[in-house]
């Protein structure tokens, strides 16, 4: 099944100069690149990208008081609040904030299975949990604790669409009505889907 996945690798690796090297593992598992463009994320197009709901905010609220937890972090000094709600939309303005902190390589990625190939090269979102051989556990190098500790979001190189769903809406999102590239690499005719 042919699909496409929105990549976007962020301010961290397009500051570290490592994103040729990120590239090249999605090309090399045969992932075909039909847009790219270096972004600035404006306020807008940073809220816009994650989502608002009390339900996303809720989930990534707990797991960041889970980890403040498991850690020792006192949440109340650090977060101001025990609510996963409020702690989500702390969060999202986090994560915001680093989205808008400097260019965004974003990237649309075609091929069979893409965005269940592209999540599996890049790995755990947090990168402490992710594994040798994966984008995020080979390059990351933060983790939760630093993150909440610091007071911002968890620098893990990569945002990658979660489901076809997710990977229309954010690719219209990023890249509008512009047109993606159609063309054949070597090993299409190969693997003829």
């Amino acid at each position: 099944m042919i699909q496409r996945s929105l990549v976007l690798m962020k301010p961290d690796a397009v500051k570290r100069g490592i994103v040729g090297e990120i590239l090249h593992r999605f090309e090399r598992s045969g992932l075909k690149m039909i847009a790219v463009k270096l972004v600035q994320a404006d306020e807008n197009l940073a809220s816009r990208h994650y989502p608002d709901s009390d339900e996303w905010k809720t989930k990534v609220g707990q797991r960041t008081l889970d980890d403040c937890e498991k850690y020792g972090i006192d949440v109340m000094a650090n977060m101001g609040t025990k609510d996963p709600l409020e702690v989500g939309g702390i969060v999202k303005k986090w994560n915001m904030e680093f989205l808008m902190s400097g260019p965004v390589l974003a990237i649309v990625f075609e091929g069979v299975n893409a965005i269940e190939r592209v999540r599996s090269l890049v790995g755990d979102t947090v990168p402490t949990k992710a594994s040798a051989g994966t984008i995020r556990g080979d390059f990351s190098l933060d983790s939760a604790i630093a993150a909440n500790r610091r007071g911002r979001t968890i620098y893990n190189l990569i945002h990658a669409s979660g489901s076809e769903d997710e990977a229309k809406d954010e690719i219209l999102m990023w890249f509008k009505e512009e047109p993606m590239i159609s063309y054949k690499r070597v090993h299409d005719d190969l693997y003829s889907y």
